[in-house]
This record gives structure tokens, sequence and C-alpha cells, in this order.
């Protein structure tokens, strides 16, 4: 048997699908010879005979995520199709009416099923002896794209895609049910808002404003057309794809508009005026990440909390895909004032270009949010451009490594720890030149294990042995007097304050609980440290540092993340720390780079050899922190004989580089906010610091 049936029976069967269509429309489908199959096949089977409707599962569109800053500015986007759903009312008129006259002019008088559209290309595939014309209405469209978008996998696609009689009857089956479901404009809502226009443009609002710059509502003729036509096959028009599929998209500009004319949607005149104008493809580029984000930093910081969140899925890649797809709207801390105030002060003094990069975190006392995450290289792929791929302003679980030791700002924890125990200001040790523990048994870890090593010994880079309280070997950042205070107060409870103002370390670790822990040895981020600091400056409420304060889903249900806040210090130990720390600024280790110009605190760090240099601060206001290193390793590239911001260092230290980024950033950023004071110190538990807690002529070493 042949296996194409003989030209007279073709004909015959021809006009009986067309009879047979007018009569009960799919019920010619009985007759119609299998595509591909033997000439006495007929298509029938169990589902094809069902008629009735089938219902259509209608997963929600995948849609751009945004994220913005404090103030409602978008600051970057999220998508794995381009698409922003609009409602029928925020889609031009002429859009409307050049998508059905292009793609189903009957849409509003025919049900599920266009009796004589789908008549002729029942007759047109018979004669091709294939499936050469869809026939489909725009609701057939609509169901197609639907199950097109479902599919999650490749032989999903091709199903939906499948050129069969078998597959087409389910689709009209899904049309039947769509058709009852919704009203005629609701249908054409959805396929407006489904269909591809090419150019990864999903949906006629990211088209319009893809194609031509506008939005979805200000299209104007040659553009709705433009539109229309490319739906046919966005592929081979897809405008993007170079001069000749312009062409193609020209020609089908011009195909609808003629369309529109003969239907009487538009004049001929006006069909000619639109022919005459050029393509006028924009090509208007959509950012996409937070490597085109304006504030990539604290954007990846955004992104790793939400992929960490089991609200937003059970598993990472249900996260991936409710942030790419789930068209959320998330609304941040960033406060844009804060953030180019930080970026300023980096810029001016260290270059992309420099082997050394500083990074800065600021966070808001009492709310833990952050309010500004910058560093001086571009975030992105291009070593030649000087870019970095890691967030160096975080820790690893929001998308850093392993940051920088912190040096001498882990000294305050040791302050707090004394203060805690019962030690007053003015009360002191004397410090030697050099630190040798007195035995393995001098310092004891909280799982109780000896670390002390009477083999290694600490030294002074500066400054005389003596005589040190708190305020003054705060001040002078004394290493051999932190040696000493450490083993009173002891490194376990040194360390288990350090936790409860939320210190770990960068890399996710365990802290090191060695006896150096009080010289900053654990690398941190600023971010962590920041938001330590700004415990004290709440007087002792730590907030985890916090980046989302609402997401919004497409729905419009929103939920609202509140600081989770938690007491861990008597107010009046946190009074007396900013009390002594207040005094680096004009006794201490900052006394030359100088104060703000309102009440402030800090601590400068700088670690053995020069690897690192920190600056960690705060008002009652903000508080943020300021690491500087070299990238490719610290430890191996020490920040000595080194060129950053075209300034020359012998070598970089707390107060030399960090310190003066962070004065910039607070005097910026705290501008118009009026100057907030600290509680005063509470002089019967903690006394106070004499006129001079140093001697005079005493050498304050900046560390």
């Amino acid at each position: 048997m042949s296996s194409s049936p003989p030209r007279t029976r073709i004909s015959s069967m021809a006009r009986l699908s067309v009879a047979a269509t007018a009569a009960g429309v799919v019920a010619a489908a009985l007759v119609l010879p299998a595509v591909g199959g033997s000439g006495a096949a007929l298509v029938a089977s169990a589902e094809a005979l069902n008629l009735r409707p089938l219902e259509l599962a209608e997963p929600p569109l995948a849609q751009k995520t945004i994220v913005y800053d404090a103030e409602g500015n978008q600051i970057a986007q999220f998508y794995a199709q381009d698409r922003k759903v609009v409602p029928l009312e925020r889609i031009a008129a002429v859009m409307r009416t050049a998508i059905v006259a292009i793609e189903d002019d009957r849409f509003y008088q025919h049900g599920a099923i266009d009796v004589e559209g789908t008549a002729r290309a029942l007759v047109k595939n018979l004669t091709s002896g294939g499936i050469s014309q869809g026939g489909s209405s725009i609701t057939q469209q609509y169901v197609k794209q639907v199950l097109l978008n479902a599919a999650d996998t490749d032989k999903g696609k091709n199903a939906a895609l499948d050129a069969s009689y078998a597959r087409k009857l389910k689709e009209l089956r899904h049309a039947m049910a769509v058709e009852r479901k919704y009203t005629k404009d609701e249908i054409l809502e959805k396929y407006l808002n489904i269909a591809y226009f090419g150019a990864g443009a999903n949906g006629v609002e990211a088209a319009a404003r893809r194609f031509f710059g506008v939005s979805a509502a200000r299209l104007n003729l040659a553009q709705a057309a433009t539109l229309a036509g490319a739906v046919q096959d966005p592929n081979a028009t897809a405008p993007d794809r170079g001069a000749e599929a312009r062409e193609l998209l020209l020609r089908r500009r011009n195909v609808v508009l003629d369309r529109m004319a003969q239907l009487g949607r538009i004049t001929r005149a006006q069909a000619e005026a639109a022919k005459a104008g050029k393509l006028g493809y924009k090509g208007v580029k959509q950012s996409n990440g937070c490597q085109e984000s304006r504030y990539p930093y604290f954007c990846e910081y955004v992104r790793h909390e939400l992929l960490s969140d089991p609200a937003f899925g059970r598993t990472r890649r249900l996260r991936e895909q409710a942030f790419s797809q789930g068209g959320l709207r998330v609304r941040t801390t960033l406060d844009p004032t804060a953030q180019q105030a930080a970026e300023a002060a980096i810029g001016e003094r260290v270059f992309a270009a420099d082997r050394a990069l500083a990074a800065e975190a600021l966070v808001e006392p009492g709310t833990g949010q952050i309010k500004a995450m910058a560093a001086s290289r571009p975030f992105g792929g291009s070593a030649r451009r000087n870019e970095i791929s890691y967030n160096a302003v975080a820790d690893k679980q929001h998308g850093g490594l392993t940051g920088f030791q912190p040096g001498s700002t882990f000294k305050t924890f040791t302050l707090i720890t004394a203060l805690k125990q019962g030690m007053k200001i003015d009360d002191g040790i004397t410090a030697g030149a050099g630190y040798t523990a007195p035995g393995y048994a001098a310092f004891t870890n909280c799982a109780g294990q000896n670390v002390g090593d009477p083999s290694w010994t600490v030294t002074n880079d500066e400054g005389s042995p003596g005589f040190k309280t708190l305020a003054s070997g705060t001040w002078g950042s004394v290493n051999t007097f932190f040696m000493a205070l450490q083993e009173r107060v002891g490194l376990c409870a040194t360390v288990q304050t350090a936790q409860s103002l939320g210190i770990k370390r960068a890399d996710g670790a365990r802290l090191r609980e060695v006896e150096t822990f009080t010289l900053g040895v654990n690398e941190s981020d600023p971010v962590t440290v920041a938001g330590a600091y700004a415990a004290i400056a709440a007087r002792g409420t730590y907030c985890p540092p916090m980046a989302i304060t609402a997401v919004t889903g497409p729905d419009g249900r929103s939920a609202t993340y509140r600081p989770r806040c938690e007491r861990v210090l008597d107010p009046r130990i946190a009074d007396a720390t900013a009390h002594i720390l207040s005094g680096v600024f004009t006794r201490g280790t900052m006394r030359g780079v100088g104060g703000i110009s309102r009440p402030a605190a800090g601590k400068t760090g700088t670690t053995d050899g020069y690897a690192s240099a920190w600056f960690a601060g705060f008002t009652p206001d903000l508080a943020g922190a300021v690491s500087v290193g070299d990238p490719r390793g610290s430890q191996r590239h020490k920040l000595t004989g080194i060129t950053i911001g075209g300034r020359y260092y012998g070598a970089v230290q707390g107060a030399s580089l960090p310190g003066p980024i962070w004065k910039d950033t607070m005097m910026s950023a705290l501008r118009g906010v009026a100057p907030a004071r600290f509680t005063p110190v509470d002089p019967a538990r903690f006394g106070g610091c004499a006129q001079d807690c140093a001697p005079a002529g005493d050498p304050v070493p900046d560390r």
C-alpha cells in the first residue's frame, strides 16, 4: 500500500473534512488520514474522541524579580525570562487590535474553535501531506504557550510542539475549558503576557521596552504592528540577530498593517504612513543579575539571603526558581546616601587598579539594617579589568571568601570582657616590651584545652612598656597589655563575648580559640565586624545584620522582615566601652586623623607584618567597618612599600588608610542628621578615667 493516499481520495476527504467541520468541527478528524502514516490509518483514540473540555493547569508565568533600596529605587533585577505581566488596560488598544487582526481576526466572534480557520487549515494540511498550517485561534495559541512554558524537560517541550492531530485535539479540549473559564479580554490579556516576541522578550511589556524603549501602554501603530508580526516566528525575526532578521521583521510588520487595513481596523492611508517608517528597533539593554547592578555587593548579599531562606522553597533549586522566575518585589535596607558616602570615601583613597582592596559596610545600631556595602574594585569576572567575582564586603554565606584578619579591632572584645568581670576604667596591668605565656595552661579554650605557648613571644611594634589602664591600653592598642588582660579575664570568656556580638569567621569555620585571639587572627568581613560594633552603639543590643525588609509576591501578598535583636550586654558595660573607645580619636591611634565633629568611638586594627588594616567605629546612629588587604593573599602580599590611590605607603596601618575612609564616610553619610550623644558612663561602677590616663609623652603606636 502506498505511503500516501491517492490524490483523488485526498480531494474527497478534504471536502468531507470541511463539511464535517461546519457540522461538528473536530469530528472531521475522525476520518482524516494520519500524517506520516499509512493512507488507511485513521486518527482515532479514546482520548481524541473525548471532546469534552479538559481543564488546563496554568502555572504562574515566569516573571522578573526586582530589588529596591530603602527609598523604593530599583537597584537590580533577576530573570530566567524577561517578562512583566501587565493588565489589558495597560496595553495600548492598537496593540490589541494588531494582534487580533493578524493572529485571529474572528477572535471575538467564535468560540473555543474557529470553524472557518480550522477548516482552512485542515484542507491545507491534507493537500500538502502534512501539517503546514495551524489555523489556531488565540485561545489555542495561549494553550500551546502554557504547555510549552510548563514543560521543564526537552521531552515535555517536544510534546507541547508535537505535530500530530492527537495533540491538536487535546489542545482544542484545553481551549474549550479556557473559553468557558475566562472572558475574551481575559484570554487576550493572558496571551499577550505569555507570548514570546524574540530578542529575549517574553510578554508584550518586556517586548515593548526591549524593542522600542516604551511601555506596552505607549506603543504606536507601527510598533504594535511590529510586535504583532513578531509572534509568528520570533526566532527568525529576532531583530538582535542581524540585518536579515530585521528585514524579515519589517516585512512582517507591513503584512500586519496591510491586514489591519483590509479588515477596516485602520485606514489604508494610516497603513501606508506606518509602512513608510523605519523599523525603529532600539534593543534597550535589560540588566540581569548583580553584576549589572549599581550596587553589586549589596545585591549579592540580598541574593544569598533569599537563596538560603527556606521560606522561599525547601531546596536551593526551588529557591533559585522562585528568585529568578517568581516575580518578587524585594524591598531592602540600602540607604542611597550612605552608599554614596562609602563609595566616594573608598574611591578617593583606593583605586580599582590597585593591588590592595578596600571594603566597607555600614550597619544601623538597634536594627542591624545594612545601610551600605562598598568595595574599591568592580564586581564581575574580568581579571583584565581588575574585577572580582566574590562579595568582598561579606562572609562566605553571602558570596564572600575568607575575608582578612581584623587585627586589633578584636581587642575590644577583651576590653568588654574585663568590664563585665568588674574591672574599672582606671584598672590596669603593667605591660612589658614582650609577652610570653607563663605556661601551657595560661590560656584555656572553651573545650577546656590548654592553648598557651610559652615558646612564642608577642611584642609591640611601637610604644614603651609600663602600667596601662583599660583606657590607655586601648588607646595605644598595646599588644602585650591585651595579651596579659586576656590571660586575666580568660580566653574562653573573651571568645564568648565576641560570639555574643555576632563574631564568626568569614569562611564559616569555627573560630580559632588561640592565645592570640585578642590580636584578631580570625579572618572576618566588614559586615560582621560592623554588626558587632553596632551592638555597642545600641547599648548592648545585638541585631544580626539584615538586608531585606519586605518581599512581595506577584499576588500582592507581602512578607515583612523585622530585626531579630537580643540584649547581650549590660547597657552600662556598653556605655563604658563606648566611653573608652571614644578616646581613640582624641588620645589614641586616631588622634592624627581626628574626629567627625560629633560623638564617635572606634578601634584601629593592623595585623602582624601589615598583612591587613582595619578600622571599626560607631556613633549612636551608625556603625561601620573598613578593611584593606590584598585579595591575592594577605599573608603573602603585605601592605608594605605599596602605592594605593596614587599615594605611597611604607606600611599601611589602621589609622593611615581605613581610618580616614571611615571618617569621610561617616561625615558624609550623617550630614544633616542631628548629632546624638552616648549615654554617660556610670562612675559608681566603672570609675572615671583620670585627666591624664597615659603619662605625658607616652608614645601611642598607630596600630
